[in-house]
This record gives C-alpha cells, structure tokens and sequence, in this order.
C-alpha cells in the first residue's frame, strides 16, 4: 500500500519532467524545476516571415503554465547565452528586451496563454538563411517566494537576404552625336538573396538618346548575391540634338522571395556632343600671302579656333604663325592667310602642315594637324636659298641689260634725230638764189 502511495506522486513528477524537458527547438528545458510546476513557451508568430535585413521583425510569443502550481511573477527575456550574441538580431530602439507577466494558474490551456510581443531589428548586411534566438523565463511559486523555476527555449527565424541590384559602372560617359556607339551597363547584385527574372530598361525622357538595332529592355533570369552582369546596347544621339548632358531613367524590375514583383528605379548621366573634324584646303596666293580655307566637317560646335603653321623644315613664315578663326558651327568654314615661303623643290612630296587647335562641347582643348598640298605655282613668292640667290642675281642680270639697251635705243634714237635736223638746215643754205627776172615770162 505503502509502495503505492510513493508510486504515484513519483510517476506525476517524472510525467512533468518528460513534458517540460525536450530539447526539440522551441520546446522547454528546465534548469530549475520546484514540484509540479512548470512553463511553456511558445513562438506562435513572425511579422514578417521570413524577416527582411535592415527591418524590424515582430516576435510573438505565448506563456502558458502546465504545471500543477501557480505562479507568480515570471519574467520572459530575450538574451544571448553566456559568451554568444544573437546575431543578427539587436534591441530595436524604444523597445524592451524583458517583459513580466504578475501571475499564472495553474494547469492552463492554450486558450488561457498569455501572449507577448518583442520587436527586434534585423542587420541590414545580413545573408539569408535560418538564426536561433533564445527566449529565457523564470517565476515563483506563488505559495513560496524562495522557490525559482527557470527555463531556456532556442527559436528558429528565417531571415531572408537583402534583394538589392545597382548599377555599378556605365562604359561610356559620353557620346558623339549621329554616331553609333556601344553603351554598356554592368549591373550588381549588392544584396543578399537571389534576384530572379530580372528586367532592364532606360530611357531618355528628351528622347535624343535612343537604342539601334534593339529595344531598350534586356532580360536576366537569375543573378546571385554579389555576382555582376553586362547588358550591352548600340545606341545613338541624334545629329540634331544640342551638346549637354542628358539624364537615363534606368528601371531594375524582379521578383522578390515571395514571387511579387518589385522594382528600383535610378538615373546615370550621358554626355551628347564630343570632338570635330575639320578639313583644311588651298585658297589662293596673293602678294607674298597664301590664304587657306579651313572648315569644320565633323557633326559638333568648335569654339575659339585656332590655326597655325607649325615650325617645318620645308617652309617657312614670316610674322605671325597664328591667328584665331573664333567659333566655327559644323558645316561653317573661314579663311586663314600667312606670309610663306617654301624651301623645297615639289609642294606634292613635302605638304604644308596646318595646325588646328579648338574648344569641345566638353570644354576640353583639342589640337588637331592637317596636311595641305601648296601649288609651287601658287606661292605668290620666291623660293629662297640658293636657288633664290641664283634666281635673283638672274633678274637683276636681266634688269641691268634691259636697262644698257634702252639706253642704247635712245641714244641712237636722238643721234639720228640730230643728224636728220642737221642735213636739213645744210640743204637749205646751198640751194641756188632765183630772181625775180627769172621768174617772169619772156617777151
């Protein structure tokens, strides 16, 4: 009988025992256990599940005591074990990691639980995967204020990674304007979880940068966390379109880890309007002067022109080497003269170089040389050198003759002219003398 009486309070405790001591996530561990006594605590919810990094997550627990004696002030705290951290999750900022419940009946249902709610904020750098989390709570039996019950449960959160894409370098800065040019994007996955379905747009709201042979969408079925991927584009700039900087509405569209849709929307900057050509020709020669027409073929603006002859061993300037054109539209050209001389034998073998220095849209400062063939015909001046002494030393040979021979030509001239007025007079004074008798008729 005795054996009996022993046998049943024996067999109810270790029932308590069984029922409170599983170590299975989210279930009791009792360190301290006083009689029948016992609590459980339950993680009825998640909000949201799974947890988003960077965000607060709601943890709603529920207390219940299944044991046979009440209870009286019991604590539930959120708290790391000695020497751990419950990473990734922290204090949320006016939120309490403790919460106290005053008293307990015993042999509660779940329907008379008591329910709790703790705020937490997730690491915003955290990678996706499942985090445990430890909940710990005491209490007294409410017929002893000596007596403590205490109790640890371990709860699984899944945390989801950060879904987060971004644009991280655009190939080209700046584009020419009627050209056709490549444009590259190099997009991140600088989250944590996986992008799926990813969609890629742009646009130029002005409508001057506009996508050749292909639509402006590119399609990317999966990216992982921290990889890169090139989506590439022909594009061009409308040969009308004024030089500036023109502004691309760039569209990220996915499918975040519950297969909704979601987007990131950012801008990148394009530069429309680089560097010209030009195209330098022979004009004329006049007095000593060879006048070059320089004109700009290229599809942008150059301001502040410059040409010059640069020092050359083949020719030669006398005065100034330079002079400013000014501003020069595409398609507008100007004349520019300089004082040449050449020391060559053939223009067509040694060409005059020309040196253009101009302003970009950009503001950048660009020089650029051109060749031009000079007709040797077309100088308009004597070559120097040896040649030009010879040459020189010729004409004033040629000068000094012709010179000697007018002399000559006028010399005779008036010696004859002399001589011619001189026999005249002569004649007159030997003519015979006729009288008048001789005049008149004979009788």
């Amino acid at each position: 009988m005795l054996q009996k009486r022993l046998a049943i309070p024996l067999f109810l405790f270790l029932l308590a025992i069984c029922t409170t001591c599983n170590t299975a996530l989210g279930a009791n561990v009792i360190t301290g256990l006083i009689g029948s006594s016992a609590l459980q605590v339950n993680l009825t919810n998640q909000n949201p599940d799974p947890a988003r990094p960077g965000e607060p997550v709601e943890l709603i627990v529920s207390v219940q005591n299944i044991g046979s004696s009440n209870l009286k002030d019991i604590v539930v705290a959120i708290k790391p074990k000695a020497g751990t951290s419950f990473y990734p999750f922290s204090q949320l900022t006016g939120e309490s990691l403790t919460q106290s419940i005053s008293y307990l009946n015993a042999r509660q249902d779940n329907n008379d639980a008591t329910v709790l709610k703790f705020k937490l904020l997730t690491d915003a750098n955290v990678a996706e995967g499942v985090y445990y989390i430890d909940v710990t709570t005491s209490a007294k039996k409410a017929d002893s204020s000596s007596e403590l019950i205490s109790t640890t449960n371990t709860f699984q959160i899944d945390v989801r990674g950060k879904e987060y894409a971004q644009i991280v370098t655009i190939s080209q800065s700046s584009i020419d304007v009627g050209k056709e040019e490549p444009l590259e994007f190099v997009i991140t996955n600088t989250g944590t979880s996986p992008l799926q379905n990813m969609v890629v747009s742009w646009k130029d709201p002005k409508g001057v940068i506009l996508p050749v042979y292909s639509d402006n969408t590119k399609y990317i079925k999966h990216l992982d966390a921290n990889q890169s991927v090139t989506v590439d584009y022909s594009i061009m700039a409308d040969v009308n379109a004024n030089p500036g900087l023109y502004t691309l509405d760039i569209s990220l569209n996915f499918e975040n880890y519950n297969s909704q849709p979601e987007s990131i929307q950012t801008t990148a900057g394009l530069f429309v309007g680089g560097p010209t050509d030009f195209d330098v020709s022979y004009s004329e020669s006049s007095q000593g002067q060879i006048s070059l027409a320089v004109a700009n073929v290229g599809n942008n603006m150059a301001d502040a022109v410059k040409v010059s002859i640069p020092d050359q061993a083949s020719y030669n300037v006398s005065g100034s080497p330079s002079t400013i054109v000014g501003n020069l539209q595409k398609g507008d050209y100007t004349i520019a003269s300089f004082n040449v001389t050449n020391t060559q034998t053939s223009t067509s073998k040694n060409p005059l170089i020309v040196q253009i220095e101009y302003t970009d849209p950009q503001g950048n400062r660009i020089t650029v040389d051109k060749d031009v063939v000079v007709p040797a015909t077309g100088m308009g001046f004597a070559e120097t050198g040896a040649r030009n002494s010879n040459s020189s030393n010729s004409n004033s040979n040629s000068i000094i003759v012709y010179g000697v021979i007018i002399v000559v030509v006028a010399g005779t001239s008036f010696f004859l002219y002399r001589r011619r007025k001189q026999g005249g007079k002569k004649v007159e004074l030997t003519a015979p003398v006729v009288s008048k008798e001789d005049t008149q008729p004979k009788q």
